[in-house]
């Protein structure tokens, strides 16, 4: 809340508003007539804040779409710039217990939990579907790109070989055979772990994703407001950070040019050069969060 300068008559964008929690801190930190729009792309989730968020009346509103729509919300709500953006990626706690959802998998359950990981599941090809129908080379694409997994051909040659005899259906499928291809031996995660961020990835876009809504955010944030990035991998967190410095930089022309050509001007201050991470009270009270990394920038005046 402090490094988006949370204050009354200022507007905000909860581009992942989830289950309310941010959205709520922001409306109560920006009352008495602060605004706040949220976007989520589900509409389970968007239901749950709406009931959480509904005492703060008219100043909410929550409308289901990805942060990569951001423009558009934002111009069908008649507002053409914002004071603060907040970014918050992945998953949510409740979407990932939620054994139907697909996203997390448990040994016990793994046969009962459908290869699913829509982040809308009303929309979209399924992780399953992904599984039967892409080829090899993309597989091996998507477990290299998204999961820096070694042995991602070993893995994609797998999965092709073992859905001409079955469909892979449930958790337990891609973990057979995750476990037949040898993948992650020796790792100190589950070896399906990053077999299932791969997918996850894949299913919704979510790289392509995140520069774009990052893309969108900067074009609506007023001169002095600030865009703060929460991500969860090394994946997003590389996106986040080249897009600051890239910003920040300004200039675009090759580094041998004597002169600066181009003529393009900074348009970010980086808050914090380096992330800020979650302190030993916070992981003791949330374990989830070990991984999060928080980076913020302020847009410059143009």
């Amino acid at each position: 809340m402090s490094l988006l300068r949370v204050g009354p008559s200022r507007t905000f964008v909860d581009g992942t508003v989830g289950y309310g929690g941010h959205a709520e801190a922001i409306l109560q930190g920006s009352a008495p007539d602060g605004r706040l729009v949220g976007l989520d792309l589900d509409a389970e989730a968007l239901a749950a804040a709406g009931e959480r968020l509904a005492p703060f009346g008219e100043r909410v509103v929550l409308v289901q779409a990805s942060f990569r729509q951001l423009r558009d919300v934002l111009r069908a709500q008649a507002i053409r710039e914002v004071d603060g953006v907040l970014l918050d990626l992945g998953v949510s706690s409740v979407q990932l217990d939620r054994r139907e959802r697909g996203f997390r998998f448990a040994e016990e359950t793994a046969s009962e939990t459908a290869l699913d990981m829509r982040m809308d599941p009303s929309r979209g090809e399924t992780a399953a579907d992904l599984l039967a129908e892409a080829s090899e080379e993309t597989l091996a694409d998507w477990f290299g790109r998204y999961g820096e997994l070694p042995g991602s051909h070993r893995l994609a040659r797998a999965i092709v070989e073992a859905r001409r005899e079955a469909p892979l259906r449930t958790a337990a499928d891609l973990i057979r055979v995750t476990r037949e291809a040898r993948i992650g031996r020796g790792r100190r995660h589950h070896p399906a772990t990053l077999v299932f961020q791969a997918l996850r990835i894949a299913v919704n876009d979510e790289l392509v994703a995140l520069e774009e809504g990052l893309a969108a955010a900067l074009s609506v944030l007023k001169p002095g407001g600030r865009l703060c990035v929460i991500s969860y991998h090394s994946l997003e967190d590389r996106i986040v950070k080249q897009t600051f410095q890239r910003e920040e930089r300004g200039c675009i022309c090759p580094p041998r040019d004597p002169i600066c050509t181009c003529g393009r001007q900074p348009t970010l201050r980086r808050v914090h050069k380096r992330t800020v991470r979650p302190e030993p009270e916070e992981l003791a009270a949330n374990p989830r969060s070990r991984s999060a990394r928080l980076r913020a920038a302020e847009r410059l005046a143009a």
